[in-house]
This record gives C-alpha cells, structure tokens and sequence, in this order.
C-alpha cells in the first residue's frame, strides 16, 4: 500500500464528509422552524466540519491511484469509518451534550442501520436531533445498497460478486452505463421512503414521525422518534402491516427490483434467495402466530400482527419492536434468537448472514454428505439451476466462520466488562448482524444501550461496523500482507 493511494483515499472520504456536513442544515432547518435552539448546534456541526473537510480535501489533492483490491478495503473502511465520525458531531453539539463515546455509538449505530440507540427522552428530544438520526439510517440504507451492489463485487468478497455465476441472465448488469444504474437506484429507494411516509400517515402516524419512522423502515434501520418504538403503535394493524410490508421490501435485492421496476423483468423473481427469505419470514411468523394464540390466548388476527412485524424486523435486521417479545413465552424468544442471524437478500439494506449464504453452505453440506456415501462423485455446488464455483464456495465458508469466531470473541470480550452472559451473548450478535435489540431487561425490545459501560459500547460500535462491511473487509487491514508494497 502505497501513500499516494492512502492520500487518494482520505481525499474522497473528505469530499464525502463535505457532502454530510451540507446534509447537517436539513435538521438545522427543522430546528429553526420548530423554534428550538438546536438548530446552532447543526449549523456549528455544519460549518467546523465542512471547513475540515475542504481543508483536508485541498490538502490531498493529486494524480489518481490505480484503482485495485487494496485501494478498494481501503476506501470501503475509510467512508465507513468518516461517516461515523462525521455523525457522531451534531450529537455532542446539541443540548444533549452526549459524550463522544455516546455520540459515536449512536452514529455509528445510525449508518450501520443497527438501530441500537443510548439516548432516553426521545419522545421530547429536539426535532432535528431526531430527524439527523432518521438521516444516518437513510444514508447508511443507500450505502449499505451501493456497498453491496458495487464496492463489494470488486472487491470480491461479498454482494452480487456471489451471482457470477455460469449462465446467469438475472445478476448481470442491468444498465450498461454506471450513472444509469445509480439513479435509478436512488429514485426506487426515495420512492419507497416516500410511499412509505404516506402510508404511515395514513394510518395514523403523525407526518414528522411517519417521516422519520419510513427512512428507518426502508432502510431496515431500526431508529424511531419514541423511546419505545412501535410499542406506541400497537393498537394500531394498519401502522403495523405497513412496516411489515416496507420492511420486508428493504430486505430484496435492489438490482432485481430495478430489473423489475425499469425493464419489467419479471424473470428476475426467480432469484432462489427471495424464495428462502420469504419463506421463513411467513413460516416464523406463523409458528409465533399459532404460539401466541394457543399459550396467551391472543386473537388470532392480533396474534399474526405482532408476530409477523416482530419478525419480519429481527429477520430483516430492522430491530422495531410492537411489543416486548421476550414476554412472549420460551418458543417465541428461541425463534427470535434464531432469526437474529438469517438476515435478507444480498444487494438490500440488511445486514446478517443472508439468504444466499444459507442456500450455498446448505448445498455444500447435502454433497458432503453424499460424498460420504458415494466417495467418487463429483457433485457441482448449485445456486438454482447454476453453478457456484469454488472461489465463491470458499467465500462464503471463510464469511461464516469469521462471523461465529469474530461473535465469541465479542461476547468474551463484553463479558470481561461486566455484562452478564445474556446481554455480552446477544448484545455482540445484535451488533454484529446490526439487528439492534438484544435479549433480556437490558438491551431488550424495551430497553436500550445507555447503561452499558463506555468499553462496552466501543466493543459493540466495531462488531456494528465489521458486520455492515461484511467482516470480511474490515480484518484484511489487520493483515501484515495488506501494507505491504
């Protein structure tokens, strides 16, 4: 590694922090049409970090890299890493005065669209202070799909660099041109944020929070204006379903539902991880749904709207919560635990382990298992009717075991902070699938992440940010290899 290429990469993380400081004056415009005087507080943000970031710019500036494997970790840990940063200002600026361990884990939690939060009273804090979060998880959705869709198959370790596979007509590019493809890209996503406010509007959602609560739902983001989620709406199906729906839609690929949205592909549904993803969102949420009517006796309609948007949001690593599940009974908090780590689609706003992995590592195990019995056969690995070849079959493998090693070492480590064996376990698995809640009257649906310790929040901010770069991105710059010429 090259300085001319770390130069070339701290000057498009400044360019980007530029960019994010201009977005700090939407909530500073909340604030003043509001009347609160946090509205400084973003227009301080604004300023000292826009003025950083030209001065870093201008002082980076030269001949451009070549662009490579390394140069791409590189950038990927650098805009990630700026983001969080950059986030975390406005929230010491304000009258919240959080420390910057708060501020950063809450920032952090916003663009990795974790959903775990530190702030209580968030039913009476500032306007805009809320609106910024509801950004980060807005921007950090779009990053998670641009990441996904472009960063990550260059590097290839992750997104539809899985999909080169033989024979395949629906992973190719869709538009020949990159800028095509890209607003596209931004014009579905803003589409759906939007119908998604209306709908919450419609059915009864204040607009400012149908607002709020739509970045965060397509975003599968997790941030929501109240302390208690959407507790607040638990009466309310029509407000319900619609997160559901939006939530499970932020889950699918988003080059497939461009291929369906621009070119009426509808070849592209075939896609056998939306089969598997849908598949065991509707089997969880029925079985939690049969559960919560035979045990608590709940109406089967109440029961299926409950267990369906709780579902639908731990699976889809949003982390909203209706009601407080871990009341729900053994079952229904086992099945939880175990949809924490399924995640979407690859090439959506989720995190977790995904759908596509599933099928892969499920196929590897069935033709080891007939190998056993048929020594000789050579069985190809397939994902459908294609073939998966063996620099992805490693991937995958290589992806899954770093996550179960990375996921023990991160609940030793917050045990030896002092967190009890439930909150240490599911508190490095919520953060390193970016679900948000865990288990337990801590960190559970009805709690929060302020009464940790400080080390224990810095634990969690990094698993938060090797799980939304895939892991696999973020230990390659701890390899001696990686900066060497």
């Amino acid at each position: 590694m090259n300085r001319s290429a770390v130069r070339a990469a701290v000057h498009v993380a400044a360019v980007f922090a530029i960019y994010l400081s201009v977005a700090m004056l939407l909530p500073a415009l909340v604030d003043l049409y509001y009347g609160n005087d946090d509205w400084k507080a973003f227009a301080f943000s604004a300023l000292f970090l826009g003025g950083l970031a030209l001065a870093v710019a201008l002082a980076t500036q030269g001949r451009a890299p070549q662009v490579n494997t390394r140069f791409g970790f590189l950038l990927v840990n650098l805009l990630w890493l700026t983001m969080a940063v950059a986030g975390a200002v406005p929230f010491m600026a304000s009258s919240l005065e959080l420390s910057f361990t708060d501020a950063f884990f809450e920032s952090v939690s916003g663009v990795t669209t974790t959903g775990g939060t530190v702030i209580n009273g968030l039913d009476q804090a500032p306007p805009g202070l809320l609106l910024w979060r509801s950004l980060l998880s807005f921007m950090g959705g779009l990053g998670v799909i641009v990441l996904g869709l472009f960063l990550l198959p260059f590097l290839n370790i992750g997104g539809v660099s899985y999909f080169k596979i033989e024979s395949s007509d629906i992973e190719d590019r869709p538009f020949e041109r990159f800028q095509t493809f890209t607003i596209s890209l931004i014009g579905i996503y803003g589409t759906l944020v939007t119908a998604c406010a209306i709908s919450y509007a419609a059915g009864g959602m204040e607009p400012f929070h149908a607002v709020n609560h739509a970045m965060s739902t397509v975003a599968t983001g997790g941030f929501s204006t109240h302390d208690t989620s959407f507790l607040r709406y638990a009466d309310m199906p029509a407000i319900l379903w619609t997160g559901s729906i939006f939530m499970f839609i932020g889950a699918l690929p988003f080059s497939i539902m461009i291929l369906f949205a621009v070119r009426g592909r509808l070849d592209a549904l075939r896609d056998p991880q939306i089969r598997v993803f849908a598949g065991y969102c509707i089997v969880f949420s029925l079985a939690i749904a049969i559960y919560l009517r035979v045990r608590l006796d709940m109406p089967f309609f109440d029961a299926l709207t409950h267990s369906t948007f709780n579902l639908v949001s731990i699976i889809t690593t949003a982390g909203f919560a209706s009601d407080d599940y871990t009341l729900w009974g053994p079952f229904a908090v086992a099945c939880i635990f175990v949809a924490t780590f399924l995640g979407g689609c690859s090439g959506s706003t989720t995190g977790g382990i995904k759908a596509y992995r599933f099928l892969i590592l499920f196929e590897l195990m069935a033709n080891g298992i007939q190998r056993l019995i048929y020594p000789h056969t050579v069985l190809p690995v397939r994902y459908g009717d294609r073939s998966v070849d063996p620099d992805m079959q490693r991937t995958v493998i290589l992806f899954i075991a770093s996550f179960f090693v990375i996921w023990a070492i991160g609940t030793i480590l917050l045990g030896a902070t002092g967190l009890d064996f439930i909150t240490a376990t599911t508190g490095a698995l919520t953060a390193l699938t970016n679900v948000g809640p865990g288990l337990g009257p801590i960190i559970g649906p009805v709690g929060n992440f302020s009464s940790l310790p400080d080390t224990s929040k810095w634990i969690l901010s990094f698993l938060m940010l090797l799980g939304r770069l895939e892991i696999l991105a973020v230990l390659v710059l701890f390899s001696p290899a990686f900066w060497i010429r």
